[in-house]
């Protein structure tokens, strides 16, 4: 079974066919498997299955989904060989590999990606991350209108960027600017005010030959900092456009710029 949260909430068979779930049973689904082999209390699912009107009797509703669930994905053929819904005391677990959870493979190929950095390997990190990010699909939680999913989402875009980012620089330290700028204009439009994304995407176009759109960016955020933060961009930001402005051969190696991300 491959459970996925990086888009619609959705569970699929080994086979790739689509479970058909009701929309409490996948909103359970995903309130589980978000912390995937972990407990969850009753009143945790409660506040995520119907985080405006309860049911009369939420207990019993729960255990309804929870029943509903299961039949599911037995139905499926799956047994518990793939999963294992418990109920515990108080609330209840998901036994699965959290390989077959998207959120989980995501995080575990961002982690093996930033170990290959610290040991000196780009291409393999390179490689890692584009694993990563090809997990996504949308989205997260699409389908999921609630404060928690909201929270999550919040919580899996602060992932996805850094994942972004890190990709991205090991591309600029390889030379392959031309590769990344796709990503960094998506970057850059995502998040407006990120001095971090817009540095690299001065840099890229930089490197690119393309010295008057490095000098747009670096203006396009400063009045936007200015007319809607009052602000003006920060020390690194401000000493890289310098460094642009005057032709500095140098950032045409390695990634000097380093603001914070």
């Amino acid at each position: 079974m491959d459970i996925q949260l990086l888009g619609c909430v959705e569970a699929r068979a080994h086979t790739g066919g689509r479970l058909p779930l009701p929309h409490g049973t996948r909103l359970l689904l995903a309130a589980l498997a978000w912390t995937p082999n972990a407990f969850v209390a009753d009143e945790v699912l409660i506040e995520r299955v119907w985080p405006e009107r309860r049911p009369q009797r939420p207990l019993d509703a729960l255990y309804i989904q929870a029943t509903r669930l299961r039949k599911a994905l037995r139905a499926d053929g799956l047994g518990d060989d793939g999963f294992k819904l418990s109920r515990r005391r108080g609330g209840y677990v998901l036994a699965i590999d959290e390989q077959s959870v998207d959120t989980a493979r995501f995080r575990a190929l961002v982690r093996q990606a930033q170990h290959a950095v610290r040991a000196g390997d780009a291409d393999t990190a390179l490689a890692l991350y584009g694993r990563a990010l090809e997990l996504w699909r949308g989205e997260p939680l699409s389908d999921v209108r609630t404060a928690w999913a909201e929270s999550a989402r919040v919580t899996l875009r602060r992932e996805h960027r850094e994942a972004l980012v890190g990709s991205t620089e090991l591309y600029l330290r390889a030379g392959r600017h031309e590769e990344c700028l796709p990503q960094l204009h998506w970057l850059a439009d995502m998040h407006p005010f990120d001095e971090k994304v817009t540095g690299l995407l001065m840099l890229a176009l930089y490197r690119g030959g393309r010295q008057a759109d490095a000098l747009d960016c670096f203006q396009l955020l400063r009045l936007r900092m200015v007319d809607l933060l009052g602000c003006e961009p920060g020390p690194d930001l401000r000493a890289l456009h310098e460094r642009i402005l005057t032709g500095d051969a140098s950032l045409l190696l390695g990634v000097p710029y380093a603001a914070s991300v």
